[in-house]
């Protein structure tokens, strides 16, 4: 018998929608052979995460094990999938795979981080397959709100696994291939050890609609507008793009691409070929010149970004063009769960402006990019898979995915980041837990999610800081009083008196009472004047702010 096995371990996508990468291996134990799909990122927030750019999966454990590692493969150019491959790869080194579109946007990556893009290697769609290790790996066609989107066959010694990749079931994508439920079952006919299979959407009760139901609504919308129409969408959404820009074009508008993202996802679509006959666009100092009834701007930032082109607009200005009273702004899009209050705060500014806010709280100008739940159950039903492994979902949709597969007798688990599986039976087993987390980029440094830098952030965020600064000769004498700096704190507090002179005037006798041996040790000595600051404050303000304490001594 052989003492071989075949391993999925998740890293990052699966108990959180975001900065998926998912490892595959086969061989004895401790010893296979490595392949990664994907590596992307998650975007921070000022409550969670203040101040951090960026969040990537903590890649460590495959860091450890790169000299097994055979190759990355990515699935397709959504942020989430490709976001970290220019920042990991040097310390991966392995090539990286992809479709034409999906490598174009990767070698941006890996130039803007210095990194050589002969890495990204572009390959054609199935049944093309590449070689790694003990794997072959084809990039099978499905749709999705990106072009090129691919899910991964992954065969092995031990058996084909099929990994979807995020996807929908949608016939008429306007742009990029449709789902060919033919080819998926050619595929799957010699049977399927693995379907690992996004859960997003596993909640949604009704089919999903095909991108081409939006056109129609969108155009409507766009002709009967009296003034200039702006519209945000997800930029790697090339489809929607296009059927803003041509709802635009039909009503004798002018279009400009307003952001740096939705420019570059549209130039990709085009060098590769994925995007034909696309509307004639103008340059933003162009538009200045167009009347506004003439106008339409396809704008970045339908999340609430604050950089991006519609929070500009939103704040008064950008690239020289203004909203005004009875111009339209469009939300193309769905607000990702955490976004909403970014979201909302644009809303409110636009309203302010008397701009007229159209959302898709209707239904009618956005479908989302992932499988519903019946969605779900077709791609069982063809896929016909030994096993379903939910990913891509917090614990609430892989949990439920997992359910939904056991009901129509397939085998599941609830497999986690961190969580190794052994695929090598006729279920799947956990056979070990590897350590996970997130690393943070904080500006141009890579910071651990342990290292206490953004822990210590939230909590000056919260309560505060002071600073006291102290300064004894060489006799361990203080030399004049302590006093102090506050940041972030009230000028006064509940005696009315400033909140400086208060925290002085108790560390100023905290000093006096203190005893030769306190005065001449520096841990006690700052220990006495942290817990008077944060006590004193504590009284006069109601919160014990964080607490500095610099010790100065003459020599």
């Amino acid at each position: 018998m052989s003492s071989d096995r075949l391993i999925y371990l998740p890293l990052g996508g699966a108990g959180e929608i975001g900065m998926n990468a998912y490892v595959y291996g086969y061989g004895p134990q401790g010893k296979e052979r490595l392949i990664l799909v994907d590596l992307g990122v998650t975007f921070s927030d000022m409550e969670t995460t203040p101040g951090v750019d960026l969040i990537f999966p903590d890649m460590t454990w495959l860091i450890d094990n790169k000299d097994r590692l055979e190759a990355i493969f990515i699935t397709h150019g959504h942020e989430d999938h490709i976001g970290a491959i220019g920042q990991f790869w040097e310390k991966l080194g392995a090539p990286v795979y992809a479709r034409a579109f999906t490598a174009n946007l990767a070698r941006h990556k890996m130039r803007d981080q210095g990194q050589p893009d002969e890495a990204i290697r572009t390959v054609s769609a199935w049944p093309e397959v590449t070689a790694a290790g003990p794997f072959n790996v084809g990039f099978l066609p499905i749709s999705h709100s990106i072009p090129e989107s691919a899910a991964l066959v992954i065969d092995s010694p031990d058996g084909r696994v099929i990994h979807t990749g995020d996807f929908k079931l949608d016939e008429t994508p306007i742009v990029g291939e449709a789902f060919d439920p033919d080819l998926w079952a050619s595929v799957a006919k010699k049977g399927v050890k693995a379907l690992v299979c996004d859960s997003t959407n596993v909640f949604s009760p009704h089919a999903g609609r095909s991108e081409a139901t939006v056109g129609p609504e969108i155009e409507k919308l766009v002709a009967a507008a009296p003034q200039m129409v702006v519209a945000t969408t997800f930029a790697s959404n090339v489809a929607r793009v296009k059927t803003l820009a041509e709802a635009g074009e039909r009503a004798g508008r002018s279009i400009c691409l307003m952001g740096r993202a939705m420019r570059r996802m549209v130039e990709a679509a085009i060098e590769t070929g994925v995007l034909k006959d696309f509307p004639k666009v103008i340059s933003p100092e162009d538009a200045n010149n167009i009347p506004r009834e003439n106008l339409m701007l396809l704008a970045t930032g339908s999340q609430g970004e604050r950089r991006a082109a519609s929070a500009q607009l939103a704040r008064g200005k950008h690239n020289g063009i203004t909203l005004k009273e009875g111009d339209m702004f469009l939300f193309s899009s769905k607000t990702i769960p955490g976004n909403e209050k970014g979201v909302i705060r644009i809303i409110n500014q636009f309203s302010e402006m008397g701009v007229d806010v159209v959302d898709d709280s209707s239904g009618l100008y956005h479908v989302s990019g992932h499988a519903n739940r019946p969605d779900l159950e077709r791609m069982h039903d063809i896929v016909n898979p030994q096993m379903v492994i939910p990913m891509h979902g917090e614990h609430r949709h892989l949990r439920e995915h997992a359910k939904l597969a056991e009901s129509k007798g397939r085998q599941s688990v609830v497999a986690v980041n961190g969580t190794m599986l052994d695929l090598s039976g006729n279920a799947p087993k956990v056979t070990e837990f590897v350590e996970t987390g997130r690393t943070y980029l904080d500006g141009s440094v890579k910071i651990g999610a342990l290292d206490g830098v953004v822990r210590d952030r939230i909590r000056m965020a919260l309560n505060g800081h002071v600073i006291v600064n102290v300064i004894l000769d060489e006799d361990d004498e203080p030399l004049g009083d302590p006093w102090v700096d506050l940041m972030g704190l009230p000028e006064q507090g509940s005696s009315f008196a400033p909140l400086v002179d208060v925290l002085e005037e108790d560390l100023s006798q905290f000093m006096g009472r203190a005893g030769q041996k306190t005065l001449a040790d520096d841990d006690k000595l700052e220990e006495g004047l942290r817990r008077v600051a944060r006590n004193s404050a504590r009284d006069e303000i109601g919160k014990k702010p964080e607490c500095t304490v610099i010790i100065s001594r003459l020599s």
